[in-house]
């Protein structure tokens, strides 16, 4: 049953009661969250449809999940003191109410927590930061052109409100585009490091188109390959942020 948030978030939000919906897990990552040593809990159901989602069975967030977040949680306990971090990915972690219970249990067995989140919810979001200790964000395109990826009118306004809070919370972060010169062409993607760079960004990373998973065949035949050569990101992105980085494939 749906319980809304209210306001903006009453109209697009899928609100899970009760226990986390776990769509898939990872015992061990070495990238999820840089430099550290982490279990990956991929949280079932996401609002929007972005084209190259590379986990596209994780967006029905009612799809039948053979994996329960007690069985997840037995395993991290047992996992204490070998395992530095838990992140919580998706779909969209931020549309379970599920997802900030699951938070405190994770903290509470002494692990760091990671959130990968597209800011669908900044309403839930904000309740969550408190118990955070990284979160990435990835940001889809300039604010105003958000429906054009994620098929969601309006997606940018919740968007920008959440980068926002990540960025007012003092909470660790990266923020963090997928690149495919299809969706984001080159002066829009240089455009758009800027106006981050303005809204007060210090930690940026793009990261290049996957087709493994992807169910749209135009994105896929259309090429892997960034949309800025390594010259161009190197002089007009990169001075704009304390960190910056390109993850090719």
């Amino acid at each position: 049953m749906s319980h809304p948030l209210g306001g903006r978030e009453r109209n697009s939000a899928y609100s899970i009661d009760g226990a986390l919906r776990v769509g898939g897990f990872t015992p061990l990552s070495l990238s999820d969250w840089p430099e550290q040593l982490a279990a990956v809990v991929f949280c079932q159901g996401c609002p929007w449809r972005c084209g190259y989602c590379h986990n596209p069975h994780l967006i029905p967030p009612r799809a039948a999940t053979s994996l329960k977040w007690h069985d997840v949680r037995a395993f991290l306990e047992r996992r204490r003191g070998l395992l530095d971090a838990v992140v919580f990915s998706g779909g969209e972690p931020t549309l379970q109410a599920g997802i900030r219970h699951a938070l405190a249990a994770v903290r509470a067995l002494g692990f760091r927590t990671g959130l990968h989140t597209a800011g669908a919810y900044p309403r839930r979001l904000a309740e969550l930061l408190p118990l955070l200790d990284w979160v990435a964000m990835d940001i889809k395109a300039p604010f105003a052109d958000y429906a054009a990826t994620t098929g969601v009118a309006d997606s940018g306004t919740p968007a920008l409100a959440s980068a926002r809070l990540i960025l007012a919370s003092g909470v660790a972060y990266e923020f963090r585009t997928t690149v495919h010169p299809d969706l984001l062409p080159a002066a829009q993607l240089a455009a758009l490091a800027g106006s981050l760079a303005q809204l007060g960004v210090r930690h940026y990373a793009l990261q290049e188109f996957r087709p493994q998973g992807c169910a749209s065949r135009k994105l896929n035949a259309a090429g892997t390959a960034l949309s800025l050569d390594a010259a161009t990101l190197s002089g007009a992105i990169a001075p704009l942020f304390d960190s910056f980085c390109v993850r090719q494939s």
